[in-house]
């Protein structure tokens, strides 16, 4: 949203309902493929067949939820029979919705979704987790008029999806929708979208995808398709067809100035939707694959310090302590670059690879460690353990070392890390040892990098150091060496790791 002149910044929404112009999407007419439908390389004369035959598969979410007024609720006033007040004030409290300003009692808030009928003899539904998030009440309203009351059964908000139930009985001729083969299809392959825009029911649109691999900071596992079929507010939840009538992805958000469709919709592909649906059926929950490290990206910099040929993989900035790999089967400073038989490329391909692995499958994970590839093996954990695990978590022992020297260094002032500078700079007990960062000159390669002060130089070069001296030496071997950039492991004051370089040449 802008303000003043500025013209309106592009945002995020989640495709629920709200009010926006819609616009009519029209493909050129092209000759039919076989059995009428076009192939998907050909764009298609008239979808109307296809459309028949899918509609009646996706329902219109409705949602209530009962909210507490609040302090905005205030009693109607009192007024003398006849007051020129009167009118105006009656006019204004009718205008609100029930409960509201009428007292502090509760009120109703409703919202409008999509979602699709994947098992009609279990008379199980596919939506958006955030269209039925914290509902009272959720309904499943179908094309012919039926509204039948639902039941979630599970819900998972790291994909935002969520799976509910009806009776079967209540409406048996419902019909289901197959889930397709998402990687299947290819960048310029004709998609159609059904769904709620604004409460607009059974609406069809049509476009193409426009790519994939979309990451847009909603999830730890973004992988969304991108499509230029309208989808609008009141979209999520529904499904998005390839021209088999198959499901290849779920409607869930929009980038729009205003609220309505621009022609940049994302949908969370059915490669990465199964096996989450599939876990929320059987468990109510998910269970996936845990490895038990915090990891960071590769820059071109990092690469370059640690002699690799190209900047891939996940770098391993710590373990978590009980989970699979504390064994020290992986380390800090370790470089994933394949996991069970599948290449990292980047970072953040890594935990999505890893969750949808069963949980305790035994796994062969490459690392690049001190610039040759190992191959070690891991017993998957439970990432849902590992959460609670990280959160409670016992401190490690303190190392109570006096700060003897101190060195000046690329814009920092290194010390020993002792009681003095734990208690200055409030060093958890996470950080056992390491040269901690008395000061940061401004504008120094140091500080362009994010080195402040209180942070604690545990390794440099994968070689761990305890004193400026330590710290001193490594520098001049890599510049011996011809080395451009130094790695350093970075331990926060609350013990987290991270990995910075510096030029030194």
């Amino acid at each position: 949203m802008g303000s003043g002149s500025t013209a309106p910044r592009a945002k995020m929404v989640l495709a629920t309902l709200g009010i926006a112009a819609l616009t009519a999407v029209q493909p050129a007419p092209v000759p039919l493929g076989q059995g009428g439908v076009a192939h998907a390389q050909d764009g298609p004369q008239s979808l109307a067949d296809l459309s028949d035959r899918l509609i009646d598969s996706v329902v219109n979410i409705s949602t209530s939820q009962r909210v507490s007024g609040g302090e905005r609720n205030v009693p109607r006033p009192r007024l003398p029979e006849g007051s020129p007040f009167q009118e105006f004030f009656d006019e204004f409290f009718d205008s609100l919705p029930d409960g509201e300003g009428r007292g502090r009692g509760e009120r109703s808030v409703q919202s409008l979704g999509s979602g699709f009928v994947i098992d009609a003899e279990e008379g199980i539904i596919v939506t958006n987790n955030h269209v039925i998030a914290d509902a009272d009440e959720v309904v499943a309203n179908f094309n012919d008029g039926s509204s039948i009351t639902a039941e979630i059964i599970g819900t998972d908000p790291k994909t935002d999806l969520a799976v509910l139930k009806i009776d079967p009985s209540e409406n048996p001729d419902m019909q289901a929708v197959p889930l397709g083969d998402s990687e299947a299809m290819r960048v310029g392959d004709w998609v159609l979208a059904i769904g709620n825009p604004f409460g607009l029911g059974g609406s069809v649109s049509v476009g193409i995808v426009s790519a994939f691999g979309r990451d847009i900071n909603s999830g730890p596992y973004d992988n969304f398709i991108q499509t230029d079929a309208a989808i609008n507010r009141g979209n999520s939840g529904g499904p998005l067809f390839n021209m088999n009538g198959e499901v290849i992805g779920i409607n869930t958000a929009i980038i729009s100035p205003s609220g309505g469709s621009i022609g940049i919709g994302f949908a969370i592909p059915t490669d990465l939707a199964i096996g989450v649906i599939e876990q929320l059926r059987e468990f109510g929950e998910t269970r996936r694959g845990w490895l038990g490290v915090r990891i960071q990206q590769v820059t071109d910099d990092i690469a370059e310090s640690l002699g690799m040929d190209q900047t891939m993989g996940a770098l391993v900035a710590g373990v978590i302590e009980g989970g699979p790999v504390d064994d020290g089967s992986i380390e800090p400073g370790d470089v994933i670059i394949t996991f069970d038989g599948k290449p990292v490329e980047t970072m953040r391909e890594l935990p999505r690879i890893v969750a949808e692995s069963p949980v305790g499958k035994e796994v062969d994970v490459v690392v690049l460690r001190d610039g040759e590839e190992q191959t070690v093996q891991v017993t998957l954990g439970r990432l849902e353990d590992g959460e609670q695990l990280a959160l409670t978590a016992e401190p490690a022992g303190e190392d109570g070392g006096e700060a003897v020297e101190t060195v000046e260094l690329f814009g920092m002032t290194l010390a020993e890390l002792g009681d003095a500078q734990r208690e200055q700079f409030g060093i958890s007990d996470e950080v056992s040892g390491g040269v901690v960062v008395t000061a940061v000159e401004e504008g120094s390669a140091a500080a362009n990098r994010g080195v402040a002060a209180g942070d604690v130089i545990v390794e440099i070069a994968q070689e761990s150091v305890s004193t400026p001296a330590d710290v001193e030496e490594a520098i001049t071997a890599l510049q011996e060496s011809d080395r451009r950039n130094a790695l350093l492991m970075l331990a926060g004051t609350d013990g987290a790791l991270r990995f910075v370089t510096i030029r030194i040449d």
